[in-house]
C-alpha cells in the first residue's frame, strides 16, 4: 500500500504538466470562441474550451481565459463578452481564433450582439450575450463570471467538440 502524504504535503504536491493535459484532454469538451470590444470598438476574440453554466437564477456561466490576453483586456475594459459556440464545420474559425494572428476576425462574418454590441459570429450552434459580474485569478487563467443578457440557439448545426488534443463531432443516439 502506498504511503498517504500529509495535507501540508498533498498541498505541495502536483502532477507534471503532460500528465494533466493528458487526463484533461480525456473529458470532452465544447469549442467556443470568447469575444469582447475594446474601448475603442475593434473586435477581440479567442477560443476557448473552458467553458459551463454556473447558475439557473440568475443565468451565469464561466469562462477562463488565460494571461495575458488582449481579449481578456478588452473584457475588463467593456464588462461585457460573448461565448460563440462553435459548430462542427468552424474547426478553422477555432484554429484562427487559437493563432497569435493579430487580425483574427479576418474573413469571419459576426455580427454585433444584440444587447452588448460585442461580437456574435456567425454560423454558431449558439451564443451566449454576457455582462461580466466578477473575475477571479486561478493559476495563469483568469475565471470570468459572465451573466447572460442575450442568447440564441441553432437546432440544425452540430456541435464542433475537442478531445485529446483533436476535434470531433458529436452525435447523436437514437433513444433506446
Amino acid at each position: 500500500m502506498p504511503e498517504q502524504l500529509s495535507t501540508s504535503e498533498l498541498l505541495l504536491d502536483q502532477v507534471d504538466l503532460n500528465t494533466f493535459r493528458s487526463v484533461m484532454g480525456s473529458l470532452p469538451t465544447g469549442v467556443s470562441v470568447v469575444t469582447s470590444l475594446t474601448a475603442d470598438g475593434e473586435p477581440r476574440g479567442l477560443t476557448c474550451s473552458a467553458v459551463c453554466s454556473v447558475s439557473a437564477a440568475p443565468p451565469l456561466l464561466l469562462a477562463c481565459v488565460k494571461q495575458p490576453s488582449a481579449t481578456l483586456e478588452a473584457i475588463h475594459q467593456s464588462s461585457a463578452f460573448a461565448v460563440n459556440f462553435l459548430s462542427v464545420d468552424m474547426a478553422e474559425t477555432a484554429r484562427t481564433f487559437a493563432s497569435p494572428v493579430p487580425e483574427r476576425f479576418e474573413g469571419v462574418p459576426w455580427t454585433p450582439g444584440k444587447r452588448t454590441g460585442v461580437p456574435l459570429l456567425q454560423s454558431t450552434v449558439a451564443s451566449a450575450e454576457c455582462v461580466l459580474t466578477s473575475s477571479y485569478l486561478a493559476g495563469d487563467h483568469q475565471v470570468l463570471i459572465g451573466r447572460l443578457v442575450h442568447g440564441d440557439v441553432s437546432t440544425t448545426r452540430v456541435p464542433l467538440a475537442y478531445w485529446r488534443a483533436q476535434f470531433s463531432e458529436l452525435r447523436t443516439h437514437p433513444a433506446a
